[in-house]
Formats: C-alpha cells, structure tokens, sequence
C-alpha cells in the first residue's frame, strides 16, 4: 500500500518539534530569494552531523511571536531515509532553526514519493 508522506507531514502528521539553532549553507538569487543547500547540527552527543537538502518543498511566510519567519519544507536522505523536515529563518536575526522532522511514517505502508 502506497502511503502519501507529503500528506502525512502536512496535515498533522507524526511530526517531533525539535527548534534547534543549526548551520546552514545557502545562496540567494537575483531577487533576494534564499536557498538552503545543507545544514549542520550539533547533535546531542556533541558531535556534528552535515545534511544536504536534497528538495525544497515549498516556502511558506509566518509570522511567529511578531517575528518574520520563512518556513522552509524540505526533504533530504537522513541514516539512509528520505525523511521530511521544516527549517525556519528568522528575517530580523538572519538565524535558521531545524523546527520540525517527520517521524517514521506508519508501519506497513511505503513512502510515496
């Protein structure tokens, strides 16, 4: 049974908030649009651990705690999974945040991609 995972995210699918401060390598085209490229984390045993974004999803504006957000869907091979994640980057502190992480989808049903 094909199981659709962008669904499963994005409509209050099994997601961990995770809102940890992450290392991001992006470039910014002529109109001032950001693309991640791949980000770093420290992970909880002190060592680093580098992802590249394999697919921005979409990009979405928010506006959190009076904050300017860009939300960042994306998707990338984690441990040799595709798994579904959003970045967020505060506009007034240029920072990023790994805000949230698909956990594993179902048992018995296969990502469709």
């Amino acid at each position: 049974m094909l199981y659709n995972v962008y669904e499963h995210m994005f409509r209050g699918g099994s997601m961990k908030i995770v809102a940890k401060h992450i290392e991001v390598v992006s470039w910014t085209d002529i109109a001032g649009n950001i693309n991640p490229v791949r980000f770093k984390i420290i992970k909880e045993d002190g060592s680093n651990s580098v992802v590249k974004i394999d697919k921005v999803i979409c990009v979405d504006k928010e506006k959190l705690a009076g904050n300017n957000m860009r939300v960042y869907k994306c998707q990338s091979v984690i441990n040799g999974a595709d798994r579904l994640y959003e970045l967020k980057y505060e506009l007034s502190t240029c920072r990023w945040v790994l805000f949230k992480i698909l956990e594993s989808p179902p048992k018995g049903r296969q990502p469709y991609y």
